[in-house]
């Protein structure tokens, strides 16, 4: 007589007898994925250490661990489940419990969880795009990795059985959906019953050490084929054609990924690669736009004019800080001018809760703005100091660095100061956003992943772009002029731009903030795993002697953590925000970000198949709250890239000198040119109008030998608008 199963997602055992597991001897098959028996295939594996073995912790502990460990696995036994447990081949105390659910169990959790599985094979025709010739040659060779027969499903209802697709009742639930079922039931079993409340779940017993593991089995090792025909050893084909470094080139068998992970994984790879294509045109422009600027920089007419001794090499500047800063050449900018930009076209309680998490974040965030703040007081600081060391003379007889100019040093060491504390904020922040969205109780496992994302991104977003933000939009632009400069709390006088302009700066900023987080991003995704799991295995050298069956040599891998996706998808939203937000100061972004992601597939892809235990197949509609959030922050980078070329580059002021101040009335050339545009940029201001407080150092002892009246010009936009002393300059000397 058939078994009949309830879903009744366990009940509590009072008096009652337990069901115990099977116990059985390893049988020295190392990549068996079967029960002794070679018939019940391994949906689950679940990992504990035996009580009776454990000296470090009291015996009423481990009592009442063990009581709760066989009331679970006895609920699991009453809900249809069957379980082997065997010990460790390399620790005794470790024990495997491997988890079998027979076809009637599949059957009727697959109505309870609405799977929808095949009714027939998909008869309709699918019309070749124009461009298959050219894909083919990309694609997985399709005698190694076999196209998915697709097919037309439904829910699926016991009711309804005979209607569908079913001609192997062991290979018509494949391993996905199999171990997503039995994390399902997994999930929902209860172990104890306190002040009538009902206790129940894996992740609860998993967080208090009841059990140490709980993951479904890999179907082959990554770097070997398994010799039975029967295996289809998809681990080794996703490794050997899709993680491999030599398949970095080739489409991603997306239809293989989604059917060994399951479609939220597939999701992701999808999305990644598209956007991964998306860039590349992007990253055309971007590479086009700088080699134009790199071939062109020694025709630039202003940057020959900065260069050219007999125009930018009479022109002195005023100084950019007081008392140790003194005059300096203009020629010494002839480098930074040549950075040319191109624009290229329960009520009350849930209500305290959620009151405690935005405040929470508006903190953190806050504390972002004062780490900034903090930044802009080095800035100021620093660039003191670095100034001291320019040259005394103005004719520039005393050596000085071609490129390490005060405003460059500054800039270089104030982004890596900028990135370190980013770096820190962002391991502080994880845990307290973590424990605020805990306390927050969200109602579903989508509804929690999409309130930590909110908290996350806002975090980053702050954290990442405040201080590109600070000097693409107010460096430079509230700094007063010669005589009457603006300061901060009184004491440090407000920065300005390097004489190339605020570009360069910005540019510095994303390249060593992109840069840095690419290779933190590596090292943790990469490196860290490897070394892990390398320490794990020279610790276990008896492992070399033994054969190893294939749910411990699994155990051994890294864990998968909590939030599976969470951070690769916030990594590549990041980067999504360099690559749109600033991309008219630094168009070699989205280059950048092609390079990372063609690497960042692969290495994503490497890991989870070499490196992770298999992860727990769970169903997707789409990428969740990063879909919104890009929306925004595309809609956000047409601001913020039309107020750089607006406000922050001198693209409309060299357009209005070349169509209208170049030429009569206003101009003395014939033509329209772009010479003379230095000069024009330029205003006088007479030096005996510098207040005490403010007076260089310099201009005592000009005055000490000579009473020459001398006229400082100083900086105005051609709209008269805003006035800068980052371009001010002597006559008269």
């Amino acid at each position: 007589m058939a078994q009949t199963i309830v879903p009744s997602y366990g009940t509590t055992p009072d008096q009652q007898k337990l069901h115990t597991s099977e116990w059985a001897e390893f049988d020295q098959k190392p990549d068996s994925l079967f029960f002794n028996d070679g018939q019940r295939r391994i949906d689950f594996v679940l990992v504990y250490e035996d009580e009776s073995k454990n000296e470090n912790r009291k015996k009423s502990v481990n009592k009442k661990q063990m009581r709760k460990r066989q009331a679970y696995e006895s609920n699991l036994i009453s809900n249809g489940l069957q379980l082997e447990a065997t010990r460790s081949v390399l620790n005794e105390k470790l024990i495997f419990v491997k988890v079998h659910a027979p076809w009637e169990v599949l059957c009727t959790y697959a109505e309870v969880m609405h799977i929808k599985l095949p009714l027939k094979p998909n008869d309709l025709k699918t019309r070749d795009s124009a461009f298959n010739w050219f894909s083919r040659l990309l694609r997985v060779d399709e005698n190694i990795i076999k196209p998915e027969q697709e097919f037309f499903t439904a829910p699926f209802e016991k009711a309804r059985i005979s209607d569908f697709y079913i001609q192997d009742k062991d290979i018509f639930f494949n391993p996905a959906t199999r171990s997503r079922i039995v994390h399902f039931i997994l999930s929902r079993v209860e172990y104890a019953v306190k002040d009538n409340v009902k206790k129940f779940g894996i992740n609860r017993l998993l967080d208090s050490g009841i059990y140490k593991a709980a993951f479904p089995l890999h179907d082959s090792r990554f770097n070997r084929r398994l010799e039975d025909p029967n295996c289809p050893s998809e681990r080794y084909l996703l490794y050997k054609e899709w993680a491999h470094p030599r398949s970095f080139y080739k489409l991603q068998p997306l239809d293989l990924v989604r059917k060994y992970y399951g479609e939220k994984i597939g999701i992701y790879f999808a999305w990644l690669g598209f956007y991964t294509h998306m860039l590349i045109m992007a990253a055309v422009v971007g590479l086009a736009c700088f080699l134009y600027g790199y071939i062109t920089k020694d025709n630039c007419t202003w940057s020959q004019e900065v260069c050219d001794p007999n125009i930018g090499g009479n022109i002195i500047m005023c100084p950019q800080c007081d008392h140790e800063c003194t005059y300096w050449n203009l020629t010494i900018t002839c480098e930074s001018s040549k950075q040319e930009e191109h624009v290229p076209y329960t009520a009350c309680g849930k209500c305290v809760r959620m009151t405690f998490g935005i405040s929470a974040v508006l903190f953190w965030i806050l504390l972002i703005i004062a780490s900034v703040i903090g930044i802009i007081i080095y800035r100021l600081s620093v660039f003191f100091v670095f100034s001291a060391k320019l040259p005394r003379h103005i004719n520039g007889t005393e050596a000085i660095q071609k490129y390490l100019t005060p405003q460059a040093a500054t800039s270089v060491t104030a982004s890596i100061i900028s990135f370190i504390i980013i770096m820190i904020l962002n391991i502080i922040y994880e845990k307290v956003a973590i424990m605020i969205t805990d306390f927050e109780l969200p109602r579903t496992q989508t509804d929690y992943e999409n309130s930590l994302t909110m908290k996350m991104f806002l975090f980053q977003f702050v954290n990442y772009y405040s201080s590109c933000f600070y000097i693409a939009f107010f460096k430079g632009k509230f700094v007063g002029y010669p005589g009457d400069p603006v300061y901060w709390l009184g004491k440090y006088r407000n920065e300005e731009c390097d004489p190339g302009g605020c570009l360069l700066e910005l540019t510095t900023q994303l390249t060593i903030i992109m840069g840095g987080k690419a290779i933190w991003n590596n090292v943790q995704e990469v490196l860290l795993p490897w070394v892990k799991n390398l320490i794990g295995r020279c610790r276990s050298a008896a492992r070399s002697e033994k054969t190893i069956p294939r749910w411990e040599q699994d155990y051994h891998l890294q864990p998968v953590g909590k939030l599976g996706l969470f951070y690769e998808y916030l990594e590549m939203v990041i980067q999504f925000g360099f690559v749109t937000l600033f991309v008219a100061s630094f168009p070699l972004a989205p280059l950048l970000a092609l390079v990372n992601n063609l690497l960042e597939i692969r290495v994503d892809a490497w890991k989870i198949t070499t490196q992770f235990r298999r992860m727990v197949p769970q169903k997707a509609q789409d990428i969740g709250a990063w879909q919104p959030i890009m929306q925004g922050i595309a809609i956000l980078a047409v601001v913020t890239n039309a107020m750089i070329i607006a406000f922050t580059s001198d693209m409309i002021p060299r357009l209005v000198y070349y169509w209208s101040f170049s030429v009569p009335p206003y101009g003395n050339h014939s033509n329209y040119t772009m010479k003379g545009y230095i000069n024009n940029t330029l205003s006088v201001f007479n030096i005996a109008d510098f207040k005490n407080g403010s007076k260089p150092g310099l201009l005592k002892l000009f005055l000490d030998f000579s009473e020459l009246s001398l006229d400082i010009v100083i900086s105005d936009t051609l709209l008269g608008t805003n006035i800068s002393m980052n371009t001010t300059y002597i006559t008269g000397m």
